[in-house]
């Protein structure tokens, strides 16, 4: 019996590699690990394998993913700051620019110089919505939404929303609704950016 090569075997290296041992394998693995370098070893094999591994089966996000997730943190500090939240209203084919003027004549929202070609600030969420004022320069990938409903009010600029294929020319005062399951992007048509209102609803209510 070989306690060292019984707990290479037995798949808490990999447990532990994966962030997913208990507490005790984590401490019984650091001790042998400490103790024995041909455990240290696997250990790195192991990593290394599962790095290779996320490498190869790795998928591109959406381009759109990281300006959100920003704003999302952008939001959550303004929010600790003392900044009260607020419920924009819904986006429906009689939403007018006006009705966000509150969000659209702050100082904070404005497009920075070095923003980079997607940029948004989140003006309200709850579990049910939530609403940001984006600016899109270029275009977005495509991408299927199965559980938000997303719409837009476009505010300045002009862009193309296609969705299947068929293409949507929108303006400034046109609002827009996405449906469920069908793939869509967004190319910008005007040279300066798109400024629209986006909002993405729970497709649960």
């Amino acid at each position: 019996m070989n306690p060292i090569q019984d707990i290479i075997e037995s798949g808490v290296l990999e447990l532990y590699a994966l962030g997913a041992a208990s507490p005790g394998e984590v401490a019984q693995v650091e001790r042998l690990a400490a103790e024995h370098p041909e455990v240290h070893q696997e250990i790195n094999a192991i990593s290394q394998a599962i790095e290779r591994y996320a490498q190869a089966h790795a998928v591109q996000p959406c381009n759109t993913v990281k300006p959100l997730m920003l704003a999302t943190i952008d939001y959550m500090e303004r929010m600790k700051r003392g900044e009260l939240p607020l419920s924009p209203p819904i986006l429906t084919e009689k939403s007018r620019s006006q009705d966000f003027e509150k969000w659209l004549t702050r100082q904070d929202m404005r497009l920075p110089s070095d923003a980079d070609a997607i940029f948004a600030k989140i003006i309200g969420y709850t579990p049910a919505a939530t609403t940001a004022i984006v600016w899109i320069h270029g275009a977005t990938d495509f991408e299927v939404h199965h559980d938000e409903l997303e719409r837009f009010l476009i505010l300045e600029g002009a862009c193309t929303i296609t969705i299947a294929g068929e293409k949507h020319p929108l303006k400034p005062g046109d609002f827009f609704a996405i449906p469920l399951h069908v793939p869509h992007s967004v190319q910008v048509t005007s040279e300066e950016p798109c400024k629209a209102i986006l909002q993405r609803l729970s497709a649960a209510q």
